[in-house]
């Protein structure tokens, strides 16, 4: 959980630090918005090639060789003195966090019952959703106080910790005799409707709130401060979202991912007919960002049961079509930001988002499911 909450805070770290790194580096704040965007490209690209290369070491040898390499990444990244330097220590770190989901989640949930599994990938995913509610803003608060280089530093410390913990605790055994390696219930053709409709459903998320800012301010006639505020509400909305589904996916788990993916279809097609009027807007907001953390979190623990193959490929597909969903709706939204203004691009998203839903509905077994794989 402290590794998951460190690369997730050191992935968006620069959100916060944007205009400090902007002014220190002397380059756009757009240059410095390449490093999340290069960041989320790097774990898309090579995620699945990574798993299959480190298939066959120890999964212990193999996390406690990524913690390193995110320590030693962030503290290059915190002396960097130039731009280009710490672009090359972020897409380090990309690489390291692109095989660190593929091989956590298989060697978390093999330490305990399959029963409760569902409930060990939804702390997980607790741990990560804490670094948007409580990473990124001490970070950006530090920062403020202290310098940008401070902040990039932390995860240095955190993921030594970390580092230490697993290095000593975890037992080193061949990757395919660990108990959660293969899925429980394979299914070639669940992962594939699962891993669509994530994908989908990320692109469709990022294509709205890549542009969240400019909505409230220009379209719900929220002031900056208010904003900021929202924000902190949609992150914690995520947080609460993602620690209730994560107590239902072992009971659930069909449902949890379907209802997760229809309620922020929901939200973002609310904010596009709504958003105007800031209670409603507010209301579809928190909608939205409820969803937003259980939709991962319910595709990473569908991939647990349904890989036709190995869980850690099948995780790193799952990650590595999500972070291009969230590239390519970024992408999406900023091609429609200008044709159709910014409650434009919450419709296409929220259009997207349906779409994710008719794949997972129209992908619901007919006889006898499994666990994670069918539904109840």
């Amino acid at each position: 959980m402290l590794a998951a909450f460190t690369f997730n805070t050191a992935e968006n770290l620069p959100i916060g630090l944007l205009e400090l790194i902007s002014e220190s580096l002397r380059v756009s704040v757009s240059a410095v918005g390449l490093l999340v965007t290069g960041y989320g490209v790097t774990v898309a690209v090579a995620s699945v090639p990574l798993a299959h290369v480190m298939r066959a070491v120890p999964r212990r040898h193999v996390l406690t060789g990524l913690l390193a390499s995110l320590v030693v990444s962030s503290l290059v990244a915190a002396l960097a003195t130039s731009y280009w330097l710490l672009l090359v220590a972020r897409l380090l770190t990309a690489l390291a966090q692109a095989l660190f989901w593929a091989v956590m989640g298989p060697v978390a949930v093999g330490l305990f019952a399959p029963g409760v599994r569902g409930r060990v990938v939804g702390a997980l995913s607790v741990a990560g959703s804490l670094a948007l509610v409580l990473g990124v803003p001490a970070g950006t608060w530090l920062g403020r106080q202290n310098g940008w280089p401070v902040p990039v530093a932390m995860p240095a410390v955190l993921g030594l910790v970390s580092l230490v913990t697993i290095a000593v605790l975890l037992p080193t055994t061949r990757p395919e005799e660990e108990a959660a390696a293969y899925g429980t219930t394979p299914d070639a053709r669940r992962f594939g409707i699962v891993l669509a409709a994530g994908t989908l459903s990320a692109t469709g998320a990022f294509a709205g709130y890549t542009y969240i800012v400019k909505f409230l301010g220009e379209v719900s006639g929220f002031p900056p401060s208010t904003v900021s505020a929202l924000l902190v509400a949609f992150g914690v909305a995520c947080l609460a979202g993602v620690s209730i589904t994560g107590a239902l996916l072992d009971r659930f788990p069909q449902a949890a991912l379907t209802s997760a993916v229809a309620t922020q279809a929901v939200g973002m097609l609310g904010l596009y007919a709504a958003g105007a009027d800031p209670v409603a807007a507010v209301v579809f907001l928190v909608l939205m960002g409820g969803a937003l953390g259980p939709v991962f979190m319910a595709t990473q623990n569908a991939m647990l049961h349904c890989a036709p193959g190995r869980t850690d490929i099948a995780l790193a597909a799952n990650s590595g079509s999500y972070n291009a969903g969230i590239a390519v709706g970024a992408a999406l939204g900023g091609l429609v930001l200008p044709l159709a203004d910014v409650r434009g691009t919450f419709l296409a998203g929220g259009l997207l988002t349906v779409g994710a839903s008719v794949v997972l509905l129209s992908g619901r077994p007919r006889h006898g499911p499994g666990p994670g794989c069918g539904g109840r």
